[in-house]
C-alpha cells in the first residue's frame, strides 16, 4: 500500500503537536512553500503540486521516532530535509505530507580526539563544526563547495563528495556509524560491526552504506559518528594556465599517475568555464587573453611532506605546457572555492543580463573519456541554447578527482548550466528535462555514472538511473529492499522511482 495525503490532516497534526508541542509542527503557508525545493532548478510551474502539508522540526531521536509512526497510523508521507542546498531534488515533498526538518537537530555530542572521532546530530554544519575542531588541532575534512550552507543529514542523504576526497576520503568514507529511524519508527544503530567508533570490521554486512546516498528513502539519521583528522600544516594549491583543453587533460594524467600522496584533489577548468569567469567573476584575476583552461592540485601534509613533493608538480605542469598562474590567484581561487554561488546573478540569456538559477549536472566519467565527454556535453548545451536563448546560459565545464584517496580513476565532470528560473514554461521545461536525459545518457555511453555527487532523483534522469544505469539487478534489489522496510511506503515516496515495488505488489 502507498501511502497518500490525507484530505483532513487535524488527527495526524493534532498528534505532532502533542509530541513536539505546537511552535515546531507549522502549517502555515510560509513555512510549507520555503520547504518546496532545493538549490536545484525546478519549475516554478509545479511548485504547488509539491508545496508540504505540515513541516515539523524535531530536537531528538524520540521526535523523530514519534513522527515517522504518527505518519505510518495515518499513512501520510514524511520527507527528511537539511539545509535545502542540494541539487538533485532529494528534499523535494512529490507526495505532499510533512517535511521533518532537522535543523533543530545540531548538537556536538562528543569530541574524542584520542581515537580521532566526533559525535554529532545530522543537522550540525561542517562549517560550525569544524570551528569548534580548530582549537583542538583537528578538523572534520569533508569539503564540499557547499561547505558554508549545507548540514551534515542532507550530505549523508545524497552520498556526498569532497573536493579534498582523493586525500582525506568522501563523506561515506568518513562516518563510522549512525543511529537511523527506520520507516517503521525503529530505532537501529549501523556501522563497520557493533564498535560506534570502528571504521573497519569483518563482522556482518555492511549495512551503514545502505543508509547513505538513499535520498531519505530508507531511513532518518539521528546521530553520527565521524572521523576526523590532524589539521595540515601546510596547503598549497598550485594552479596552470594552458593554451587548451588537451593540455590540460596531459596536465591531469601527469598528476593521477605521479603517486604523490600530498595530492588531497586534482581540478580542470575547460575552455568555456575559463570564458564565463572571465566574464562574469569579480574574485577572478584577470589572466592574459591565451589562457584557455587551467588545471590545478591542492597539496595538504606536514610542511616538510609539501616542500618536498612540489617541485615534481611543477615539474609535471611545465613538462605538459601550463604556465603556473602565481601565488596570489592560487590561493585567491582555492580560498573562493565555497563562495561562488553569486555568480546565478550574472547569467546571460540572449545577450542580457538575466538572474538565473545554477544547474549542476554532474556525472562520474573516467580521465580517458573527459574530452569526448566534454564535446558532446557541450553540443547538447548549445542545441538548448540555440532554441531557448532567453532561458539558458552554458557557464563551462569543470572536472575533479573523485577516487577516495587516490589520485588517479575517475572524475566528479559537471556542466554548470544557467536556467532562466523566473520565466520558465512547462513547453521549456519539457525541453530541459529532454537536455538533461541526453547529458546523462552521455555518461553511461562512455562507462561512466550520471551522478557522483548530488543523486539521480530529479525528473527525467531519475528514468535513466534507475532503469537504464541500474538496470542489471541493482534497480530490482532496492525495490525489494524498499518494500520490506517501508511496507505502507511513508518514507520519501516518488523517490528514486521506488513506487514500482508497490504498485508491483498490488498488481501480484
Amino acid at each position: 500500500m502507498t501511502a497518500t495525503t490525507s484530505p483532513d490532516l487535524s488527527a495526524v497534526v493534532a498528534e505532532l503537536r502533542s509530541a513536539l508541542g505546537d511552535e515546531y509542527v507549522m502549517t502555515e503557508y510560509h513555512q510549507r512553500a520555503i520547504r518546496t525545493s532545493s538549490a536545484s532548478p525546478m519549475g516554478l510551474h509545479l511548485w504547488t503540486e509539491l508545496l508540504p502539508d505540515v513541516v515539523v522540526m524535531p530536537a531528538s531521536t524520540e521526535e523523530v521516532v514519534a513522527v515517522v509512526k504518527a505518519a505510518n497510523k495515518y499513512r501520510v508521507p514524511i520527507v527528511p530535509r537539511g539545509a535545502g542546498a542540494g541539487l538533485a531534488d532529494g528534499a523535494q515533498p512529490m507526495r505532499r505530507g510533512i517535511v521533518i526538518d532537522m535543523k533543530r537537530m545540531c548538537e556536538i555530542l562528543e569530541i574524542d580526539d584520542d581515537d580521532m572521532t566526533v559525535t554529532v546530530q545530522p543537522g550540525i554544519n561542517m562549517k560550525s563544526l569544524n570551528e569548534i575542531l580548530r582549537p583542538l588541532n583537528v578538523w572534520f575534512p569533508d569539503d564540499p563547495a557547499s561547505y558554508p550552507v549545507n548540514v551534515l543529514g542532507g550530505r549523508i542523504g545524497t552520498s556526498g563528495w569532497s573536493l579534498l576526497g582523493t586525500g582525506y576520503g568522501h563523506l561515506p568514507n568518513l562516518i563510522c556509524s549512525m543511529e537511523i529511524v527506520t520507516p517503521t519508527g525503529e530505532v537501529i544503530r549501523v556501522g563497520e560491526g557493533g564498535g560506534r567508533k570502528i571504521r573497519k570490521s569483518s563482522v556482518g554486512f555492511r549495512l551503514k552504506d545502505l543508509f547513505i546516498g538513499n535520498q531519505g528513502t530508507l531511513g532518518i539519521c539521528t546521530e553520527v559518528t565521524l572521523d576526523i583528522a590532524p589539521r595540515p600544516e601546510a596547503e598549497l594549491p598550485i594552479f596552470f594556465a594552458t593554451r587548451t583543453f588537451d593540455d590540460t587533460h596531459k596536465i591531469l594524467h601527469g598528476l593521477n599517475k605521479s603517486g604523490i600522496k600530498s595530492i588531497a584533489g586534482i581540478f580542470a577548468f575547460d575552455e568555456k568555464k575559463v570564458e564565463f569567469l572571465r566574464r562574469d567573476d569579480e574574485a577572478w584575476i584577470p589572466l592574459p587573453g591565451w589562457v584557455k583552461s587551467a588545471a590545478a592540485t591542492i597539496l595538504y601534509g606536514t610542511t616538510d611532506e609539501v616542500e618536498a613533493v612540489k617541485h615534481r608538480v611543477f615539474d609535471i605542469g611545465h613538462n605538459a605546457g601550463g604556465v603556473y598562474m602565481g601565488t596570489e590567484i592560487c590561493e585567491g581561487d582555492w580560498a573562493s572555492r565555497h563562495d561562488r554561488y553569486h555568480l546565478a546573478y550574472h547569467g546571460r540569456a540572449n545577450g542580457n543580463i538575466k538572474l538565473m538559477s545554477w544547474s549542476c549536472e554532474d556525472s562520474a566519467i573516467t580521465w580517458s573519456q573527459l574530452p569526448e565527454v566534454r564535446r558532446k556535453w557541450h553540443e547538447i548545451a548549445d542545441r538548448l541554447i540555440a532554441k531557448h536563448p532567453d532561458h539558458f546560459d552554458d557557464w563551462g565545464m569543470f572536472m575533479y578527482t573523485g577516487n577516495p584517496f587516490r589520485a588517479w580513476g575517475d572524475y566528479l565532470t559537471e556542466i554548470d548550466i544557467g536556467v532562466n528560473e523566473l520565466e520558465m514554461t512547462p513547453e521549456v521545461w519539457k525541453d530541459w528535462i529532454a537536455a538533461k536525459v541526453e547529458i546523462v545518457r552521455v555518461a553511461l555511453a562512455h562507462g561512466g555514472s550520471l551522478s557522483m555527487a548530488h543523486g539521480g532523483t530529479r525528473e527525467g534522469e531519475v528514468d535513466v538511473a534507475t532503469y537504464e544505469e541500474l538496470a542489471e539487478g541493482q534497480f530490482e534489489l532496492m525495490k525489494k529492499i524498499k518494500r520490506m522496510m517501508d511496507p505502507n511506503n511513508i518514507m520519501n515516496p516518488g523517490k528514486y522511482n521506488l513506487d514500482d515495488a508497490y504498485e508491483e505488489e498490488t498488481l501480484a
